[in-house]
């Protein structure tokens, strides 16, 4: 990706609104005016495009099927916002599609709010529409709705996305940490760690041997590839704020189970390991967006690590523990020499701002 977009067309960066008349968004509150009309028939329209928006309703009609309604929400308010692996914009898709997908659900439709600060460069905000209705084709969702808001130059940050998704889960499945079961196989996706350390390498201006990206990316295909293969999926938990620790200790607690992991089996790249331990950071806490740990049958563990496997983005899937009859709402981690502790939930943020 360029680092200006304006010069990157071979790519699709050129900004459907001339740069020269408006090299930055300035509008007063409300949202009103000949720029904010001009955004959204030359930007958000072309972009996102689809009969929900084309319509120009009050809200978007759409077919939703047969099965469960899944529903959720989510705010970006990332820092930086652009980043190595990713954007805010990339972010606001995957970490609602992923949301989605850790219900069982298939994800279809997407509504995307923009809350922008005065004086946004224009083609910053080109970049994230881009970012957006790329991130949306990948996962198969298709934006329906949305709305733009303008605040005073530095009350945003540049830019704030909120993001609607809406799925169908197929009638038959449940997903819930209520499911979870004594003797349940432990499974995760792949590697820990990379997009939090992402995150601080950019905003702080740091430098390793080896650059590390986000591993933003959606997941509802290795998902339905769990089910596809036949593998009994209880309960499923993406690994976002605080990490894999954090999630762990969430469904034990909501389970009523005890969890045991083991520390030599958890996947953690070489060089995340060591930005961590030079910035004081526990990998198990780190978080992730485009990684998940499944609940499943412990018959079928082999199975669901394969079935993840196969897919490029997974394909550090690994078995990482079980779930027993030990001490109620803990989870605990066995060291490589041995010794067990208590895995727990930090009392605060390791890292702000990264989602």
């Amino acid at each position: 990706m360029a680092d200006d977009p304006r010069d990157d067309t071979a790519a699709g960066f050129t900004c459907p609104i001339p740069i020269a008349t408006y090299p930055h968004v300035l509008l007063a509150h409300g949202g009103g005016g000949t720029l904010m009309h001009q955004l959204i028939e030359r930007m958000f329209l072309p972009a996102f495009g689809g009969a929900g928006l084309t319509r120009q309703h009050d809200g978007a009609l759409v077919e939703i099927g047969p099965g469960r309604l899944a529903f959720t929400t989510d705010s970006y308010v990332v820092r930086p916002l652009f980043f190595p692996g990713g954007d805010i914009g990339t972010l606001a898709v995957n970490g609602t599609v992923n949301d989605l997908a850790m219900c069982g659900a298939r994800p279809l439709y997407l509504s995307v709010g923009f809350i922008l600060e005065e004086g946004l460069p224009m083609d910053a905000l080109w970049r994230v529409v881009q970012s957006i209705q790329r991130a949306a084709a990948e996962a198969g969702v298709a934006v329906v709705t949305g709305d733009t808001k303008v605040v005073d130059r530095g009350k945003g940050d540049g830019v704030f996305v909120n993001t609607a998704g809406v799925g169908v889960v197929p009638p038959d499945r449940v997903v819930a940490p209520d499911r979870v079961r004594v003797g349940d196989a432990l499974v995760l996706s792949g590697d820990i760690g990379r997009h939090g350390m992402a995150i601080m390498a950019a905003r702080e201006g740091l430098a390793f041997e080896s650059a590390i990206e986000s591993d933003c990316a959606p997941l509802a295909l290795p998902v339905q590839a769990l089910f596809d293969a036949g593998v009994e999926v209880h309960c499923l938990r993406d690994l976002t704020r605080g990490g894999l620790a954090s999630a762990l200790v969430e469904i034990a607690e909501a389970s009523g189970l005890h969890v045991r992991i083991d520390e030599r089996a958890i996947p953690v790249r070489e060089d995340v390991r060591a930005a961590c331990e030079l910035l004081g950071f526990d990998p198990l806490y780190v978080a992730n967006e485009g990684r998940f740990v499944a609940f499943v049958a412990a018959r079928d563990r082999d199975r669901a690590v394969a079935a993840l496997a196969a897919h490029p983005m997974c394909a550090g899937a690994a078995a990482i523990g079980e779930v027993t009859s030990g001490r109620p709402r803990l989870v605990t981690m066995r060291s490589p020499i041995g010794a067990t502790r208590i895995v727990d939930m930090l009392s605060g943020e390791q890292l702000p701002r990264i989602c």
